[in-house]
C-alpha cells in the first residue's frame, strides 16, 4: 500500500452533515470542523472513511478564492464575487481581490455591497490604508456617500494626488465649493504638489464663488509650477476669468496660447456670449474658421446662442446650412434644441417649427423651447395646445415648461387654462418650487384674480423678493393700491425691497395721490442707489405728476440723462392731465427731435392733451402725423380722443360724422365721448340718440345713465330723470358712490357722498354752510341741477353739500396749516357745483386747491381753474 510522502501536515475539513465536498471550492467554513493529522502516519486507505477531505493547502484555497473574485470582477459579476467573498469571510484575501470588488461596487454604485466589503476587511484585521484606502474612498464617493468617504480619507496616513483631486471634484460637483477650496489649501500646506487636473478643478470653484483675487493667486502658482503651458489649465483659466468678468485677462491668455485646441476657441466664444458680448463671440468664431480649426457641437451651440441674443437670423441660417452639409451635428438633440431656440428668438417661428417637426428625438427642452417661441410671438393659444400635446406624448413637463405655459396663460388672460395647469402643478407637487409659485402668482395677477394669487403667495414657505414684487405689482395693476401699500409695509419687515419693488409700489402711490408716501419711497430709492434705474426714475416722475407736483416732476424728468420713450410719454401725459396742452405738444416735438419716435401710447397721450386743452387744429395735425409719417393705424383709443376733441370744442355734428366714417366699429367709449360733449354744450336731442347706441353696447354701465341724467337735469327735464332712475332700478343697476380722499400726515382720509359719520362731520358741515352763505352774498347761484333731485332748492343745496369732494376739501381746510395746498382725489368726474365751490374756496381762503378727478387735474387758484372749462 502506498503511503503519502509529503512531510507537511495536511489540513482538511469534515462536514458534520456528512456531505461530500469534493471538487467544491465554495466550502461552508462555519459549518465544518478543522482537523490536522501528521502526514507520516496517514495513508490513502485510512482516509477512505472521510470523503470530504481536500488535498489543497489553506493558502492555495485563499489564493484560488482571491483569483476567482478578481475574475468575477473583471467580467462585472458582482453577485458571484460577493457570494464568494462572504462565504469565505474567515479567510485572508489578497489586496487585489478587495480592491477589485470595491472598484466594481463603485462602478455599479452599490453602496450596500461596498459597506459589506468594508465590514469583512475590518473583521479580517486588514489595515485600511494605501491602495486599499484609496479604493474604499473611491467607492464611497462614487456611490454618493461623500461624508463617509471623507471620514476614511481623513484617516489615511498618506494619500496620492488622485485622491485629493477626487475629493475636490466631488465637493465641487455637489455645490460645496468652499470645502473644495479648503481641501486645496490643506493639500498645499501638506506639500502635495497639484497637477493639471487639480488646477482645472479648483479654478471652477473659485469662479463659482466669485473669489477672483484668490483665483489670481492660483494663476501665479500655475506659472510658478510650469503648468501655464498646459492647454487644459489655460482653458480653465480663460473660463475662470470670463466668469469673473475679467474679459481682458481671458483674451490675453488666449492670445498668448500657442497651441490652441477647439476647447480654447469654444471657451472664448462661450465666455464672450455669457458676458453679453455676442458680437465678439461671433468674431472669434469667424477667426476660428479662417484658421481652419475643426468645429464641434459646443462651437455651434455657443454661436447659435450668440445669434439668438442679437437677432442675427441671416448668420444663423448660414450656419444651419453648413451643419446640414456637414451631416453630423444636425442629429444631435442639443444642437437641434439650440437651433430651434435661435429661430424662435430671431422671430422666425416657422423655421423653428420645421426644425422641431424633423427632430427624431424631442426632449422636454425641445417642447419648452417651442412653447416659449409661441408665447414670444403672442400665440398663447398655440402654446397651450403644444403643452397639452407634450403631455399626451408622455413627455413630463419640467419647471421651465410649466413656467413657460403659465406665462402664456398670463399673457392672453386665460384664467381657465391657467387653473388647469395649476391642477397639474398640485398633482405633481411642483408648488414647492419658488419659480413655479412665482409664475403661478404672476399668472393669477395678470388674469385679474388677486384672491387666487394671494392664496398661492400665502402658502409659499419661502418668499423671495420676486414673490413680493409680483404680488405688489399685481395689486397695483388691478387697481388695489391700498392692498399694495399694506403688502409693501409687510415686505419691509421680512425682506429688503429692491428697485423693482420701488417701481411697482410708486404707481400705487400715484393712484391714491398719496404724496407723503410717494416722497418717502422716493427717498428710499435715493438712499439705496435705485434712482439710476430707468424704471424707477420713470415711476417717480409719474408719481409726482399724478400727485399734482407737475413742476417737480418736470425737474426730475430734465435730470434723466438718457430718456427713453416711456420717460417722454409720462411727461406728455402729465401735461395733458393738468391741462397744459401747449407744453405737452412742445415736449412731444422735443422727443421727436432727439430721434425717439412715438408709439401708439405716446399718440394717445398727446391727443388726450389736445382734447383737454381744446387744441383742435393741433390735434388734427398730430392725428395725421400718426397715420402718414409714423405709419401707425389708429385704434379705438385714438378715435375716442379725436371724438372727444371735436365734441369738447363744440363740433358735435362733425364728431357724429367722424364716428360714422370710422373704418372700425365704434365702441361705447367712442359714443361716450360724444355724450360728454352733448352735456357740455347742452344738446339734449343728440344726447338721446347717442345714449341709445351706448345702452345697446353697454346696458349694465351705470355711468352713462348718470351722465344722461345730468344732461336731463341741467335741462330741467325731471320726468326724464325719473324714467332713468326707474330704468336703473328695474335693471338692478347700482351707481358707483362718489368717493374722495385726502392725505394728511401720511394718513389717507376717505369721504363718501352723504357720509356724516366722520369725527369732524359737524365742523365740516358748519364750514360748508358758511362758505355757501358767503358765496350767495357775493352773487353766486348754486348749480342745483347737479343734485339730480326734483325737489325744492333747499333740499338740493343740502344734497350738494354732501358731495364727497366738498367734504374732503373742507376737511383739508380744517386740518392743514394756512397756505398749505389742499390735494383731493375723486373716483368720479367732479360735478359742476363742486367745481364752482372749489374756485370760491381757493379765492376766499387764499390757498391753492388741486383736485384730481377720474378725467383730469383741476388747479384752483385765486378763483379760477386750470381746466378753463374743458372737463
Amino acid at each position: 500500500m502506498m503511503l503519502l510522502a509529503a512531510k507537511a501536515p495536511i489540513t482538511f475539513w469534515l462536514s458534520p452533515a456528512g456531505n461530500d465536498h469534493r471538487g467544491s471550492v465554495n466550502l461552508k467554513f462555519r459549518q465544518s470542523f478543522l482537523f490536522v493529522i501528521p502526514s507520516s502516519k496517514l495513508s490513502f486507505s485510512s482516509l477512505a472513511y472521510a470523503p470530504a477531505l481536500e488535498t489543497k493547502s489553506y493558502m492555495d484555497v485563499e489564493l484560488d478564492s482571491s483569483r476567482k473574485i478578481v475574475e468575477f470582477c473583471e467580467v462585472g459579476d458582482l453577485k458571484n464575487a460577493m457570494e464568494l467573498l462572504c462565504s469565505s469571510q474567515n479567510s485572508n484575501f489578497d489586496l487585489g481581490a478587495y480592491c477589485s470588488i470595491l472598484q466594481l461596487c463603485a462602478e455599479r454604485k452599490s453602496i450596500r455591497d461596498g459597506r459589506r466589503v468594508r465590514s469583512i476587511i475590518e473583521s479580517s484585521g486588514v489595515m485600511i490604508d494605501g491602495i486599499l484606502g484609496v479604493k474604499l474612498v473611491f467607492m464611497y464617493v462614487k456611490c454618493g456617500d461623500l461624508k463617509e468617504g471623507r471620514m476614511v480619507f481623513d484617516k489615511l496616513s498618506e494619500s496620492k494626488i488622485f485622491l485629493w483631486n477626487l475629493m475636490i471634484s466631488e465637493y465641487s460637483g455637489s455645490g460645496n465649493y468652499g470645502e473644495s477650496i479648503n481641501l486645496f489649501k490643506q493639500m498645499l500646506e501638506l506639500g502635495i504638489k497639484p497637477n493639471s487636473y487639480t488646477f482645472s478643478s479648483i479654478l471652477k470653484c473659485f469662479a463659482a464663488v466669485a473669489r477672483v483675487e484668490e483665483g489670481r493667486q492660483v494663476h501665479g502658482l500655475i506659472c510658478k509650477l510650469g503648468f501655464n503651458s498646459y492647454n487644459t489649465v489655460v482653458n480653465s483659466l480663460i473660463s475662470f476669468y470670463f466668469v469673473g468678468r475679467k474679459v481682458r485677462c481671458a483674451q490675453k491668455l488666449f492670445d498668448e496660447l500657442t497651441d490652441r485646441d477647439v476647447i480654447s476657441w469654444n471657451s472664448m466664444i462661450s465666455g464672450y456670449v455669457k458676458n453679453g458680448l455676442d458680437d465678439r463671440g461671433i468674431e472669434i468664431f469667424i477667426k476660428m474658421l479662417v484658421f481652419g480649426v475643426d468645429i464641434d457641437l459646443a462651437t455651434m451651440v455657443n454661436v447659435f446662442v450668440a445669434c439668438a441674443n442679437i437677432g442675427t437670423l441671416l448668420l444663423g441660417k448660414v450656419l444651419h446650412s453648413y451643419s446640414i452639409k456637414a451631416a453630423t451635428l444636425d442629429r444631435e438633440v442639443r444642437f437641434n434644441n439650440t437651433l430651434l431656440d435661435m429661430y424662435s428668438k430671431c422671430g422666425d417661428l416657422n423655421s423653428a417649427i420645421r426644425v422641431f417637426e424633423r427632430m427624431d428625438e424631442k426632449t422636454v427642452v425641445s417642447w419648452t423651447s417651442m412653447i416659449t417661441g409661441y408665447v414670444r410671438e403672442g400665440l398663447s393659444d398655440g402654446a397651450i395646445k403644444l403643452f397639452d400635446e407634450m403631455k399626451s406624448r408622455g413627455v413630463v413637463p419640467d419647471v421651465y415648461a410649466v413656467t413657460s405655459i403659465l406665462n402664456a396663460c398670463a399673457i392672453n388672460g386665460n384664467l381657465k387654462s391657467g387653473k388647469i395647469v395649476h391642477d397639474y402643478i398640485r398633482e405633481n407637487n411642483l408648488e414647492t418650487n419658488s419659480f413655479v409659485s412665482n409664475a403661478l402668482t404672476d399668472m393669477y395677477a395678470k388674469c385679474g384674480s388677486m384672491k387666487d394669487a394671494h392664496d398661492v403667495f400665502s402658502h409659499m414657505k419661502k418668499k423671495d423678493v420676486i414673490s413680493w414684487n409680483t404680488m405688489i405689482g399685481g395689486y397695483t395693476k388691478n387697481s388695489l393700491p391700498n392692498e399694495a401699500l399694506t403688502l409693501f409695509a409687510e415686505m419691509q419687515r421680512e425682506s429688503k425691497p429692491d428697485g423693482t419693488t420701488v417701481a411697482c409700489i410708486l404707481p400705487a402711490c400715484a393712484s391714491l395721490a398719496a404724496l407723503d408716501k410717494g416722497r418717502e419711497i422716493h427717498g428710499y430709492a435715493l438712499r439705496n442707489g435705485y434712482s439710476e434705474d430707468k424704471y424707477v426714475t420713470n415711476a417717480v416722475v409719474d408719481m409726482y405728476v399724478k400727485c399734482g407736483l407737475l413742476v417737480l416732476a418736470r425737474s426730475l424728468f430734465d435730470m434723466i440723462p438718457n430718456k427713453d420713450l416711456v420717460s417722454w410719454t409720462v411727461m406728455i401725459a402729465g401735461y395733458g392731465m393738468h391741462g397744459y396742452g401747449s407744453e405737452a405738444i412742445n415736449t412731444f416735438n422735443q422727443m421727436r427731435m432727439t430721434g425717439i419716435e412715438p408709439d401708439e401710447v405716446s399718440f394717445i397721450s398727446i391727443l388726450y392733451a389736445c382734447s383737454h386743452s381744446g387744441l383742435l387744429d393741433e390735434g388734427w395735425k398730430i392725428f395725421n402725423i400718426m397715420k402718414k409719417e409714423c405709419q401707425i393705424e389708429p385704434n379705438l383709443e385714438h378715435y375716442a380722443c379725436m371724438v372727444d376733441l371735436l365734441a369738447r370744442t363744440g363740433n358735435l355734428v362733425k364728431a357724429h360724422k367722424f364716428i360714422k366714417a370710422m373704418p372700425i366699429k365704434p365702441d361705447a367709449t367712442i359714443w361716450g365721448a360724444l355724450l360728454c360733449g352733448c352735456r357740455i354744450h347742452h344738446d339734449v336731442k343728440l344726447a338721446e340718440k347717442v345714449a341709445e347706441r351706448i345702452f345697446e353696447l353697454e346696458p349694465e354701465n351705470t355711468g352713462y345713465y348718470v351722465l344722461l341724467a345730468n344732461i336731463y337735469a341741467e335741462a330741467e327735464k325731471w320726468e326724464e330723470v325719473q324714467k332713468l332712475r326707474k330704468k336703473i332700478g328695474q335693471r338692478g343697476l347700482k351707481k358707483n358712490p362718489g368717493c374722495s380722499w385726502i392725505e394728511i400726515k401720511g394718513k389717507i382720509n376717505i369721504f363718501v357722498a352723504g357720509d356724516c359719520s366722520k369725527p369732524q362731520a359737524k365742523k365740516i358741515e358748519l364750514l360748508l354752510k358758511r362758505l355757501r352763505s358767503k358765496m350767495k352774498e357775493e352773487g353766486y347761484s348754486p348749480k342745483t341741477a347737479y343734485a339730480l333731485l326734483n325737489a325744492d332748492e333747499r333740499e338740493k343745496e343740502v344734497a350738494l353739500c354732501g358731495h364727497s369732494e366738498k367734504l374732503a376739501m373742507a376737511f383739508g381746510m380744517l386740518n392743514l396749516p394756512p397756505g398749505k395746498t389742499i390735494r383731493v382725489t375723486k373716483n368720479l368726474r367732479v360735478c359742476g357745483d363742486c367745481h364752482e365751490m372749489a374756485k370760491f374756496m381757493s379765492k376766499s381762503a387764499s390757498r391753492e386747491i388741486i383736485l384730481r378727478d377720474s378725467s383730469r387735474f383741476h388747479h384752483f387758484k385765486d378763483g379760477s381753474c386750470s381746466c378753463r372749462g374743458y372737463w
